[in-house]
């Protein structure tokens, strides 16, 4: 195959998801702004071919240094993501204080083996959703005085909540649900006097958009079948319409014949009286 025809060659989930992580990178340093980044992302989950994604990000260097480029040979890829982001580590960051005001824990950064958070008269948000894991089980403690913090977790990720609240209250709705093979585990732990910890489990923006443009492809075909199923059945009711109006004409001729020979005979019969 010659690389004139790598382009044309068709583009998998996998290449798409390689691309969008790169506009999530590039939002996150400031090089998009979020504009640019849904415009972007969805013409990443639109794409079809590796040419229609390579121009995507083509301006955007990846960790400062070199331009990043769709890999055009096809690798096996893993059965889950999973295991790509459990990293090990320290972690980026390994607690946070709101006091009288918020935090916020959010995007592309590395949960340790144990994070702390520390709300008092304020409150604070750890997301999950788009973060690496130090370890395959991860603590988070959370102490919230007349205040709150909020823990999101993507779908996959199995939730234990072993907090004590005092006039207060942990969030135990995400208990329960399994994980998925691979994914790490998240143990909530901590104290809340007049406060509350709430837990919940969300997907991330550009999955929300690609679950979007999945749904609307999907009623898309769904409308094109039920035209081609009208459009047969239309067909079908034409033809059988004509069928019907040939035999009506058929039958109409031999009427006509039948009585043509009729007629031809009494006119015999008369000119033999005759």
């Amino acid at each position: 195959m010659t690389d004139d025809a790598v382009p044309e060659l068709r583009a998998s989930d996998a290449d798409r998801e390689r691309v969008a992580e790169v506009l999530r990178d590039a939002v996150a340093e400031g090089r998009l702004d979020m504009e640019e980044f849904e415009e972007r992302l969805e013409a990443t989950y639109k794409a079809r071919t590796y040419g229609e994604l390579t121009p995507i990000t083509q301006d955007l260097p990846v960790a400062g240094v070199t331009p990043p480029r769709v890999n055009m040979v096809k690798e096996p890829v893993d059965s889950g993501s999973w295991a790509g982001r459990i990293v090990g580590g320290e972690g980026s960051s390994t607690a946070a204080v709101a006091i009288m005001s918020g935090f916020q824990r959010k995007g592309r950064w590395t949960v340790p083996k144990r994070f702390t958070a520390f709300a008092f008269w304020g409150g604070g948000e750890i997301d999950l959703r788009e973060a690496n894991f130090a370890d395959r089980e991860v603590e988070i403690n959370c102490v919230a005085i007349m205040g709150g913090a909020q823990v999101i977790v993507p779908p996959g990720v199995e939730v234990v909540v072993r907090g004590i609240g005092i006039m207060g209250g942990f969030d135990h709705s995400q208990e329960g649900v399994p994980g998925d093979p691979g994914a790490p585990r998240v143990i909530i732990t901590g104290f809340a006097f007049w406060g509350g910890v709430g837990v919940e489990r969300k997907v991330t923006r550009a999955e929300r958009q690609r679950l979007k443009e999945e749904r609307r492809q999907e009623k898309l075909e769904r409308g094109s079948s039920a035209k081609q199923l009208y459009g047969s059945h239309r067909e079908a009711m034409d033809e059988h319409r004509e069928a019907m109006r040939r035999r009506h004409e058929e039958r109409r001729e031999r009427h006509e014949e039948r009585r043509e020979r009729h007629r031809d005979r009494r006119e015999r019969r008369h000119r033999d009286w005759d």
